[in-house]
């Protein structure tokens, strides 16, 4: 069965064709400035990547030139539009309607409309993506993989704020954490990776990239997840800010003259490691100027790593243990250093840096030493496979 994974933003668009029986990707690629001018990324694997120049007024178009690169009979993937079996659409918030993936239907569509508050920047683009491949392939099943459905599994005790609770009640302002399809899929993949009991063992899973995000994971559930009502919560990230005292968004707004959105435009944007560093989001970036001596750039790299470890302990608290840490994503897979630095923190769970593995970029690797009591592994996301093995799970 071949899968198309969608992930559809305000004006781009990510896919890959993914081999359900192999799990290989026989294309990917990336549709950029939809609705301004167009560019179309596609890349078969095993050839060149092409970058095409061509006019995407709406992600209709966008979807369109996709598939002609897929069938293209030079370089395409596929011989026919008939031999995409089915599409996976990531979709970012499903407030609690939805704690796993769902075939789309009308009625999938409108619940998920109606978490559009929740997430106003997101959901409103996956819908256009679902209804743009609904219009160019009408007959072929379509499956939604939730952000937020991994996370549904927390306790009230984890997902509830100190709000008063009519809040929760009329307009469901809780805690439902993102990355869940990473999460779930690393956590899953950690346990195999170290011959684990996934349905009995205590699991932390650092999805750590330009968003970055911390789970705990006891006997296979999410407990606990450090993102909140909005990505903003938690790690302090690339461009935002994490937890914060609430009342400095009054401090800043009167001492700037800024309005709410002014305020958050601050917090989600020009926060984080690049506002710290004054230098940029970019690990590679921070990491360079902490070789150069760049007093700003440790700084933020030290703020990061500091926030990274106090998770990782209180969610060791909150399942009275751990058996295994993994760390994931961009950061999380290819930052040697900022490993380390967290992992310095970890000596009293008995754990250890491996100086030698812990030098790996992308791959997997236990990166503890052999007589750490708790294992440390990188273990790399792959989204795209989560969302396609979601796909198949629900349509075949």
């Amino acid at each position: 069965m071949n899968v198309l994974v969608i992930n559809c933003g305000s004006s781009s668009l990510k896919y890959q064709l993914i081999d359900s029986e192999s799990e290989a990707v026989l294309a990917k690629g990336l549709c950029e400035r939809i609705g301004i001018d167009g560019r179309l990324v596609y890349q078969k694997t095993g050839l060149d990547k092409e970058i095409t120049e061509a006019p995407m007024p709406t992600h209709k178009q966008a979807i369109e030139l996709v598939i002609n690169a897929l069938v293209n009979d030079k370089t395409g993937a596929i011989k026919d539009l008939s031999e995409i079996d089915a599409v996976g659409h990531r979709l970012v918030h499903g407030g609690e309607k939805f704690a796993c993936s769902v075939v789309i239907s009308d009625e999938v569509l409108q619940a998920v409309e109606e978490c559009n508050d929740l997430a106003p920047l997101h959901n409103p683009a996956n819908l256009i993506g679902v209804a743009a491949c609904q219009e160019v392939m009408p007959n072929v099943p379509m499956v939604g993989v939730f952000d937020t459905a991994f996370h549904q599994t927390m306790p009230k005790k984890a997902y509830l704020y100190g709000l008063p609770y009519e809040y929760y009640e009329k307009y469901k302002v809780r805690r439902y954490g993102f990355h869940g399809t990473s999460h779930s899929f690393v956590s899953k993949r950690l346990a195999e990776y170290l011959g684990l009991d996934y349905q009995n063992s205590k699991l932390i899973v650092a999805h750590l990239g330009n968003g970055a995000s911390i789970s705990a994971v006891q006997n296979g559930k999410c407990i606990d997840t450090s993102m909140g009502l909005t990505p903003l919560e938690g790690l302090v990230m690339g461009t935002r800010s994490g937890d914060i005292d609430p009342a400095i968004m009054e401090f800043i707004a009167k001492k700037e003259n800024l309005d709410i959105e002014g305020v958050m435009n601050v917090l989600n944007k020009k926060s984080g490691v690049q506002g710290l560093s004054r230098l940029s989001s970019d690990f590679r970036d921070l990491e360079d100027g902490h070789a150069n001596g760049n007093e700003m750039a440790t700084n933020a790299i030290e703020v990061f790593c500091y926030r990274v470890a106090k998770y990782i302990g209180a969610y060791v608290a909150a399942m009275n243990g751990v058996d295994a840490i993994a760390f994931t994503a961009g950061i999380g897979e290819n930052g040697p250093l900022v490993r380390q630095k967290v992992m310095e923190y970890l000596g009293y769970l008995g754990i250890a840096v491996n100086e030698e593995t812990n030098g790996v970029h992308g791959d997997e690797a236990v990166i503890s030493t052999a007589d750490s009591k708790v294992k440390v592994c990188v273990i790399p996301t792959n989204e795209e496979l989560a969302i396609a093995r979601e796909t198949v799970a629900l349509v075949k």
